[in-house]
């Protein structure tokens, strides 16, 4: 096995994992499919773009028992790509137990040839005490410890999942016993009654901490990662495999599947969607097919959907702007925003693992992007590199302009000029810029990336107009200046800024200075 790195962000990768059958690119939706119950056949999958099946070993052995180790699950299922077997654990979360046990499975997985195999875990599920999820927890990694007594063949690719649902402390116990272990994939077990109940944020907690006590070097399946809205977020923060039947699920339930949500088909006027299926279809002629028809509609168009939006998440990583996209996104539903704001508690991790260049600006919309990368990054590294010129005692922070860099701006001119010829106090000064949302710029920095490869929405939200004038507040303090002159744009930031330098001149004892340009000056720049 090998799984090779060709792209990154923020915690996203696009990847090469190789399995005995072929060699598949991630992040990868692997639909699921039942061989008792084929609405589409497994044939048919490439033509919607997926390399990869995921089936039930379980089922299989008990609806069709040697038949599938006599033709090879290849041949079997008729499918030429990689295909992946669970072992039968999510059927212990619906019905509480399986007719086998965790021998026979790993031995019949082994025996139909899968490419990649799961142990029969036991999953923590979501209503359950802390002492029965460290039984599952438990109970799961000595049936991992088991696994490599017991398996014959080196070619498969073995799963090991990481149990103790919304207990997050046994996640990481978990995560760490399950990283000590040679395995090639590990999965995050029991999400798919977090995200039934919509709680992305929950989801959130567990993925990340899963991801900081596995192996970076190993990929990391999702079970049921059912809509393409959220798979952003799950693939920002590390999720490079997914599993997920909802494409049929939802079918069968009338349901048209779309990036931002879903739409049930009699409700439609028109299709949002330009697949071969909706091309030159009208939602009202479809609606009143019979049954079958439209359930078949509907689960092509939603395996479409799914695969449009991973190529659109793949494009995103490349470019460098997963978070602008996951944010997008997250709008889709309230549940999928509080769990990006929730990601401030990450933000070391997901700094400390995207790439410090990118291809492409930044786009700050709000004070939800605050926990990206870039900033964080610029901040501490602010903090940690920056000094001070120390032959310029008197700091001018003056406003953000639209033009970048500012120092080429017509506003920098005139600020020159006002400094030495009103003020003059040109060769004594040393200029930096307050913007969002990066908080002070040293003129000198002014063209190290991203600080002029950015756009920020104007006008800015309070959230924003406070971290910045906390992050001044810290340069300040933190500096060693004589005289502060406030270059005060307050129909852009209100009091905040003027508030925030004020206080801390008055606590560093600190001569401060301020000037309104809007009423100070005649400056076109300034004032249109």
């Amino acid at each position: 096995m090998s799984f090779e790195i060709k792209e990154k962000d923020l915690l996203a990768r696009i990847g090469k994992l190789t399995t005995k059958t072929r060699t598949i690119e991630t992040p990868l939706l692997l639909p699921v499919i039942n061989p008792a119950k084929q609405l589409i056949p497994p044939k048919d999958f490439a033509k919607f773009g997926f390399k990869a099946l995921i089936t039930n070993a379980y089922i299989i052995k008990k609806q069709f028992e040697d038949k599938p180790i006599e033709k090879g699950l290849h041949s079997f299922l008729d499918f030429e790509g990689a295909l992946m077997t669970d072992s039968g654990a999510y059927q212990i979360l619906v019905y509480g137990d399986v007719e086998v046990n965790p021998a026979e499975i790993v031995d019949y997985q082994e025996q139909i040839g899968t490419d990649i195999a799961t142990i029969l875990d036991i999953p923590t599920g979501w209503d359950v005490t802390e002492e029965r999820a460290k039984r599952t927890v438990n109970t799961t990694i000595g049936r991992a410890e088991q696994l490599f007594g017991q398996k014959t063949r080196n070619d498969i690719l073995w799963v090991g999942p990481v149990q103790g649902g919304k207990y997050l402390n046994l996640v990481a116990a978990s995560a760490k016993q399950m990283g000590k272990l040679p395995f090639d994939i590990h999965a995050l077990g029991s999400p798919t009654e977090v995200m039934e109940r919509y709680r992305f944020d929950v989801l959130v907690d567990m993925i990340m901490t899963a991801k900081a006590n596995l192996p970076i070097q190993r990929p990391l399946h999702l079970f049921g990662a059912g809509h393409p809205m959220m798979f952003s977020l799950a693939v920002a923060l590390g999720c490079d495999l997914f599993d997920s039947a909802s494409y049929v699920l939802y079918a069968k339930q009338g349901r048209y599947m779309t990036e931002n949500g879903t739409e049930r088909i009699e409700e439609l006027s028109y299709f949002p969607c330009s697949c071969p299926r909706c091309s030159g279809s009208d939602p009202k002629d479809v609606a009143q097919m019979l049954k079958p028809y439209v359930t078949t509609f509907l689960a092509e168009h939603n395996l479409y959907a799914c695969a449009a939006e991973l190529r659109r998440i793949k494009q995103a990583i490349k470019e460098g702007r997963l978070w602008e996209h996951m944010e997008i996104r997250a709008h889709s539903h309230p549940a999928l925003l509080q769990a990006l704001r929730g990601l401030s508690k990450y933000a070391v991790q997901l700094e400390k693992r995207s790439p410090a260049s990118k291809g492409r600006a930044v786009f700050y919309y709000s004070h939800d992007g605050l926990s990206r990368p870039e900033i964080l990054r610029y901040e501490n590294k602010l903090a940690e590199n920056y000094t001070q010129p120390r032959r310029n005692r008197t700091l001018v922070l003056v406003p953000q302009t639209r033009t970048k860099p500012f120092h080429k701006s017509q506003e920098h001119a005139f600020i020159e000029n006002l400094l030495r010829k009103k003020l003059r106090i040109f060769s004594a000064v040393h200029i930096c810029i307050y913007c969002a949302p990066f908080g002070v710029v040293p003129i000198e920095l002014d063209e190290v990336y991203p600080l002029s490869q950015h756009e920020a929405t104007m006008p800015m939200d309070e959230e924003t107009k406070q971290f910045v004038s906390q992050q001044l507040a810290k340069y300040v303090g933190e500096s060693d200046y004589g005289k502060v002159l406030l270059i005060d744009k307050p129909e852009d930031w209100g009091d905040t800024v003027l508030t925030s330098c004020r206080t801390i001149c008055r606590r560093k004892r600190i001569k401060f200075q301020v000037l309104n340009l809007r009423k100070d000056t005649r400056s076109k720049e300034y004032n249109r």
